[in-house]
């Protein structure tokens, strides 16, 4: 797989929240520039495991599937479990550290695509995903929109 393309912020929320906001997967349209998103199955610790997202950014709209692997309030790891039309390969990483103050939220992405695309637009593209993402979970988790920590994740 290509490279990825990697971006990281700094969240005025403690870690627990950071991630329950990011295991909210019917709460990302709301936030994180996906059309939908449909948890398929969960694991023994209720959260979600494979996630159906439909995607509609202009051009580009598809229906893909990614297996998740949670690591506590530390990480996320995914990498795509279905394929759709157009997106033909996507790994990713969401990973929380202990800030000073707050949480550092770094996000990794690697996709491929079914349509021929120039590196420097496919990493341009992969960079608005990320931005996107994470100033989105920024402002959700500093907002206390999220689902409340003690009430885990809402799938």
């Amino acid at each position: 797989m290509p490279d990825s393309t990697s971006s990281s912020i700094t969240i005025s929320a403690p870690r627990p929240a950071v991630m329950a906001v990011i295991a909210d997967f019917p709460a990302y349209p709301e936030w994180a520039g996906v059309k939908s998103a449909e948890v398929l199955a969960q694991e023994d610790g209720g959260r979600a495991s494979r996630v159906r997202f439909q995607l509609d950014a202009g051009p580009i709209r598809d229906t893909y599937v990614l297996g998740y692997r949670w690591q506590q309030d530390e990480a996320v790891d995914w990498e795509l479990a279905e394929a759709g039309s157009v997106i033909s390969a996507m790994t990713g990483r969401y990973a929380l550290a202990d800030g000073n103050p707050g949480t550092v939220v770094s996000f990794d992405l690697t996709v491929g695509v079914r349509i021929p695309m120039p590196g420097i637009l496919k990493r341009r593209a992969e960079k608005i995903i990320i931005d996107t993402a994470l100033k989105g979970l920024k402002e959700r988790a500093e907002s206390g929109a999220g689902p409340s920590v003690r009430g885990g994740d809402r799938q």
